[in-house]
């Protein structure tokens, strides 16, 4: 059963407003009959400000005319309230991030000219217009823009840099782009460096554990004041 949008300030409006039971208002709202029991003695942590669910269109004054006749009878949901869904815009940057976003966008243009300024936008979070200023070397502060990677700034994911830069790519006709191969042989020299310490590590590890297990040194016992016969004189 659809709830209202706002089950509390409807609870709230539905208690100061109707003979209705606390146990109708609860069931039509979602709540537990305790929660509308403190909202009715005024002990809820915070005063709500009732909700209207008639004006809403949530209920009608004959449905709740129905409740108030009978109270074993349970409310009927008129309209349930719509969905919220997050419209299109320009990505949300925290205010702490906002400042970078010029740097982002110069390092976008200086390593991924193949962008559109669109893809730019969406991936930083911006506007057309400050890409442009950018762009054109106009922007207010461009004395003190320095590129720097806007996966680093925290502006945007490596995944959504990667796929905007693939779709880019594959617009422009370029889906074969060479695959830089530079790190490989560095990879591979890294991965055989530590093989090799690992394996010079357990090769010590067996040599010390060989050298704890071989009898001890059947010298006789140095005994104190006696000069030791195995020392070497000086």
């Amino acid at each position: 059963m659809a709830k209202p949008l706002m089950p509390h300030a409807t609870a709230a409006w539905l208690v100061e407003n109707t003979s209705l039971s606390f146990t109708q208002i609860a069931e039509f709202c979602g709540l537990h009959i305790l929660e509308v029991q403190a909202i009715a003695d005024d002990t809820a942590s915070t005063k709500l400000t009732g909700r209207d669910p008639v004006r809403s269109g949530e209920l009608t004054h004959e449905e709740i005319e129905r409740g108030q006749a009978d109270e074993d009878y349970v409310l009927e949901m008129q309209k349930a309230p719509d969905s919220v869904t997050r419209t299109k815009g320009p990505r949300y940057t925290p205010v702490s991030k906002r400042q970078d976003k010029p740097d982002g966008i110069a390092w976008l243009l200086k390593n991924h000219p193949e962008l559109s300024d669109a893809q730019i936008g969406k991936l930083i979070g911006t506007t057309r217009t400050t890409i442009g200023a950018i762009k054109e070397r106009t922007h207010w502060n461009m004395a003190n823009i320095q590129p720097k990677d806007p996966v680093t700034l925290g502006l945007t994911s490596q995944r959504e840099l990667d796929a905007a830069v693939a779709k880019a790519a594959k617009k422009a006709g370029k889906e074969n782009v060479a695959v830089d191969t530079t790190l490989d042989s560095d990879r591979e020299a890294l991965i055989d460096e530590l093989r090799k310490e690992r394996e010079d590590a357990a090769k010590a590890a067996d040599e010390a554990l060989a050298a704890e297990a071989e009898p001890e040194d059947n010298r006789p016992e140095i005994v104190p004041g006696i000069k030791d016969p195995f020392a070497k004189s000086e």
